[in-house]
């Protein structure tokens, strides 16, 4: 895959959450592999109804560029994204997949 090269913007930290068939798809994986290749740093974990949530940081149109590769991966079905503002964790240097 192909990553563009982006404008730059603010560092933002966003809580993302993915409703529909998300878990049991290698969900997890890609967004850890698109947040890695993008040098993001955060966390993504499966809820227990069934969602994926992902608390990511870095700048804005990275994050939106990560949640429209998620939403149109083929072997998921997302149906609905709730996102939400957080605060910015300075010390976070990694992007962990939370088992």
């Amino acid at each position: 895959m192909q990553l563009l090269d982006f404008p730059s913007s603010p560092v933002v930290r966003k809580k993302v959450v993915f409703s529909g068939r998300v878990q049991n798809v290698g969900f997890r994986l890609e967004i850890y592999t698109i947040a890695e290749r993008m040098k993001l740093k955060g966390r993504v974990k499966n809820l227990n109804d069934g969602s994926v949530e992902v608390e990511v940081q870095g700048e804005e149109q990275q994050i939106s560029f990560l949640v429209h590769c998620m939403q149109s991966l083929k072997r998921a079905s997302v149906k609905k994204v709730t996102m939400s503002d957080l605060p910015i964790h300075e010390s976070e240097k990694d992007f962990t997949i939370v088992k």
